[in-house]
């Protein structure tokens, strides 16, 4: 499948998510308020296509290297920032700049063979994961809503693998 697919797939069946983690409310602490069903939304489309990022021509990848790029490159100006004498705001970003090279050329070497650990059922679970500290941690969402994002964003990575048909533990 490629990037519309996997996004089209994405928003179409998060209406079926919801009907599932309303059943699943019963008997799990699950909080379906507007705002966690709404990012939980987000993360469920974001992980339908997620498991891409490790093929250089995927949208999500194009995508994600440059945001990488200049996290890094801004981390690395703020970080240096304090420790220039001279010209600082100036020396700060040329620095952050060439961070900002590294990242990218460090973004491309991190990244798995395509189909590889980051297709697997493992790397959903560590998205769901970081989907639920980020809501509880974060932006301080309540346990239970918190829950039902990282549960949203852990399906959608798996709607990829189903659809991919490459469904494995690792």
């Amino acid at each position: 499948m490629n990037y519309e697919e996997h996004v089209l797939l994405g928003l179409a069946t998060y209406p079926l998510f919801v009907a599932f983690a309303f059943f699943l409310s019963r008997y799990l602490p699950l909080k379906l308020s507007f705002l966690a069903l709404s990012l939980g939304y987000a993360f469920y489309v974001l992980g339908s296509d997620l498991p891409d990022i490790d093929h250089p021509d995927s949208l999500i990848h194009r995508g994600s290297k440059p945001l990488f790029s200049v996290a890094v490159g801004s981390v690395t100006a703020l970080k240096v920032y304090p420790y220039l004498p001279y010209y600082p705001i100036v020396l700060s970003w040329v620095i952050g700049g060439v961070a900002s090279i590294l990242g990218w050329f460090a973004f491309t070497a991190m990244m798995p063979r395509h189909r590889g650990i980051v297709h697997s059922l493992l790397f959903a679970g560590i998205y769901g994961v970081l989907a639920f500290l980020l809501m509880r941690y974060g932006l301080s969402l309540s346990m239970e809503e918190s829950l039902l994002v990282g549960l949203a964003s852990f399906s959608g990575y798996t709607l990829h693998l189903i659809a991919d048909r490459s469904v494995k533990l690792l």
